[in-house]
């Protein structure tokens, strides 16, 4: 079928220096410059050194993160409070470490349901003037959330806490539903 009614060309055979051309080409070797490789090992071990930097960085940050935990956790007047909270329907916990003699309180969060869209939960210390804001925890996701707060300068005694549902920006008083209130 190819040779339609006799109209095409005949086959013809390549010449032999192109044969041998070809095979030459393909045979070479091709090196690149010595510059070009020595450019590629540089950027190659300045990008390395960027991310092992920044590596470092983050742990160190995040050593400094628990060593100041296992400090806030071995003062003498600590106390562990352990608070059930069921959000929409949901058991949860929070575990507060209060710290009476630095004021300093870390509270951990597990199991509570992810906020609806502009809202966050806040945490409240409650005291004898009234509740004052202690956190905003606007959680988009379910995950575990580690937080260190410090309890309200002067000399408010903090004597509770307490959770509510506030819109995302926050409140400077409980306006929502309050999820728990625990006496200290």
């Amino acid at each position: 079928m190819s040779d339609w009614l006799g109209m095409a060309a005949p086959p013809r055979a390549p010449r032999p220096e192109l044969k041998d051309r070809v095979l030459q080409h393909a045979l070479s070797t091709r090196r690149l410059p010595s510059s070009i490789l020595v450019a590629a090992a540089l950027l190659g071990a300045v990008a390395g050194a960027v991310m092992l930097w920044q590596r470092a960085t983050r742990l160190e940050g995040d050593l400094v993160a628990a060593r100041d935990t296992l400090d806030l956790l071995r003062q003498p007047g600590g106390r562990v409070y352990l608070i059930p909270v069921t959000t929409a329907g949901r058991p949860g916990a929070l575990t507060v470490y209060a710290d009476s003699l630095t004021r300093r309180w870390l509270v951990t969060c597990h199991h509570l349901t992810p906020n609806r869209p502009g809202e966050a939960y806040q945490l409240w210390f409650l005291t004898g003037t009234g509740p004052r804001p202690a956190a905003l925890m606007p959680m988009d996701r379910d995950v575990p959330m580690v937080m260190t707060l410090q309890a309200p300068p002067g000399t408010v005694e903090v004597t509770g806490l307490a959770m509510s549902v506030e819109p995302r920006a926050g409140s400077h008083a409980p306006t929502g539903e309050l999820l728990f209130r625990v006496d200290l």
